[in-house]
């Protein structure tokens, strides 16, 4: 497989791997926000982040202070 494509296929792999960790669980961000993970995106310029129910927005992962295990 070239390169490029194992890259893709690993990028993909964790992006995927994180949402079923993610999506429904509780969160608390650094900022103080609460609530349900609605989702997670892919963004070109900041990397993952993701949505907060009740929240408009979307922040990065690194901001999650506490998470529901």
């Amino acid at each position: 497989m070239p390169r490029a494509k194992t890259h893709a296929a690993v990028i993909l792999r964790e992006y995927h791997q994180a949402e079923s960790e993610l999506i429904g669980k509780a969160v608390v961000l650094t900022d103080g926000k609460a609530g349900t993970v609605e989702g997670l995106h892919l963004d070109e310029a900041h990397g993952l982040r993701l949505s907060v129910a009740g929240h408009p927005g979307k922040w990065p992962v690194s901001t999650i202070m506490l998470a529901q295990k």
